[in-house]
C-alpha cells in the first residue's frame, strides 16, 4: 500500500499511515461506500475521518477535491506539502490537489455518523498503538 506524497513524507506521516492501515475497517468507512470496502481496498470511504485525524496528530489543513457525485475527497496539506493517505481507493486515478477548497471540520462533523466514525477510528488507532507498545 502507498499514498500520495509518500516518497517525501516524514517518518511520522509514514508511521501514521502504517498504523491506520491496521485499523481502517468497514465500520469506519462511509456508509455509502461500504460495498466497496475490503481488506484489499481498505482506504475506501475513509478520507474525511482520516484527514481530520491526521490533522489532529500532525497539524496542517484539510482540503477537498470534488468528485463527480457532489462529494469531496479529503486530503492533508502539512508544511506546504500534499499528502493523501486514502488515494488508493481511486486505483491510481489523477486527483486534483488544488488548494482552493479548504474543508471545515464543523461542516463534516455536523453529520453525526461521520463524527462517530471519526471517534471510532481515533479509538481504534489508540488501542492499536497501545498494543504495539506492549509487545
Amino acid at each position: 500500500m502507498s499514498f500520495y506524497g509518500q516518497s517525501r513524507a516524514p517518518e511520522a506521516i509514514r508511521e501514521l499511515y502504517d498504523d491506520l492501515s491496521e485499523v481502517w475497517s468497514a465500520q469506519t468507512c462511509a456508509p455509502r461506500m461500504r460495498d466497496r470496502w475490503s481488506r484489499e481496498n481498505r482506504t475506501a470511504g475513509q478520507c474525511s475521518v482520516t484527514a481530520f485525524l491526521v490533522q489532529d496528530e500532525l497539524g496542517g489543513d484539510v482540503y477537498g477535491t470534488p468528485l463527480g457525485d457532489g462529494n469531496y475527497h479529503c486530503f492533508n496539506v502539512i508544511d506546504g506539502a500534499v499528502y493523501d493517505l486514502t488515494c488508493e481507493q481511486f486505483g491510481g486515478a489523477d486527483l486534483d490537489y488544488a488548494l482552493d477548497r479548504l474543508q471545515s471540520r464543523a461542516e463534516h462533523f455536523a453529520k453525526s455518523e461521520k463524527y462517530e466514525r471519526y471517534l471510532l477510528l481515533k479509538e481504534r488507532l489508540a488501542a492499536y498503538r497501545s498494543s504495539k507498545r506492549i509487545k
